[in-house]
């Protein structure tokens, strides 16, 4: 890559508190916690640290509190080379900590978080200098007036605009048409559009975002995108996972990088599923994150979980 383009990221950072059982507790159950571990998460700030290790240069925009979990997160975002000069250290506010729990059967979590009210961004916060060279842009909802100002002079300066989102909030409407490329979770698409099969969905928030293109992560089942008016489905792969923590975050930081090195959107697809498939063989929402090597090694010889349902559809 001649050029290194700059990715600028707003959105959540947080601690991740992640507690491994053995498998998820029945209700009024005590069971023992196999392992726990304190890591860095957030999915804005780990598509970025992503990102930074496939060779892009980052800058996050984000709040942190003045108490330990603040500095673990910023000593974390500076150890991968993030650019933190725009973050800003709220005096007295509670930096966000998210309590992960984590099936041992299977990988999956269940995610419980917290946010101090006084790390919110409001758009005064998002100056047009924060995005100074910047190739892409990536948000979230988290603070929707700062990621809709930051949406804007994106758009202004011509900087392609990548969003995650995994929540319906009041105004989410009033951000969908600044967004350029639109990948959310499976969680997002019922709430948002009414529609529980992901087709129809797609297609309904294609209208409403009137993106390039709109997607939705699928767990271990891979990608869904409708671009130009076609489905493409990318199946996830076959891997043992630990700590699927993360993993969604991992797969938009994988496919920024490929938007940037100018692939084809089938290539961007099956690669931001490997690298998301592998960061799940280790615990940490950043634990597994791989290099470019080691992803196409998955592509090469790795196993594919194809539904059949998504591949059927989307071939006609």
């Amino acid at each position: 890559m001649k050029e290194r383009k700059l990715v600028v990221g707003i959105g959540e950072n947080a601690t991740d508190v992640v507690m491994r059982v053995r498998v998820f507790p029945a209700p009024g159950v005590k069971d023992r916690v196999e392992a726990l571990s304190r890591s860095a998460g957030g999915s804005v700030a780990t598509a970025l640290v992503a990102c930074r290790r496939l060779g892009l240069p980052v800058r996050y925009l984000g709040s942190v509190g003045d108490d330990d979990a603040g500095r673990f997160q910023l000593a974390s975002l500076r150890r991968d080379q993030v650019d933190v000069r725009w973050v800003r250290r709220v005096r007295g506010a509670r930096s966000r900590v998210s309590h992960i729990i984590v099936d041992g059967t299977s990988g999956e979590r269940v995610v419980l978080w917290e946010r101090d009210s006084r790390l919110a961004l409001v758009a005064a916060h998002v100056r047009p200098e924060a995005l100074a060279g910047a190739s892409v842009l990536h948000l979230d909802a988290a603070d929707l007036s700062a990621s809709q100002r930051a949406a804007r002079l994106a758009r202004r300066a011509g900087i392609p605009v990548v969003a995650d989102l995994d929540t319906v909030c009041p105004g989410i409407d009033r951000l969908l048409p600044l967004i350029d490329y639109l990948i959310v979770s499976a969680d997002f698409i019922a709430p948002a559009t009414g529609e529980r099969d992901p087709f129809r969905a797609l297609e309904r928030l294609a209208g409403e975002a009137r993106a390039q293109l709109v997607g939705v992560t699928l767990g271990r089942d891979g990608a869904l995108v409708l671009s130009g008016g076609r489905f493409l489905y990318s199946p996830g792969f076959g891997v043992e996972a630990v700590d699927t923590t993360g993993a969604g975050d991992v797969f938009h930081g994988a496919f920024i990088y490929g938007l940037l090195r100018g692939w084809h959107l089938p290539d961007i697809l099956e690669f931001s599923n490997a690298l998301a498939a592998l960061n799940s063989t280790k615990p940490g929402a950043r634990g597994g994150i791989a290099a470019e090597r080691s992803a196409r090694r998955l592509m090469a010889r790795g196993e594919r979980n194809v539904n059949p349902e998504y591949a059927g559809r989307a071939s006609r």
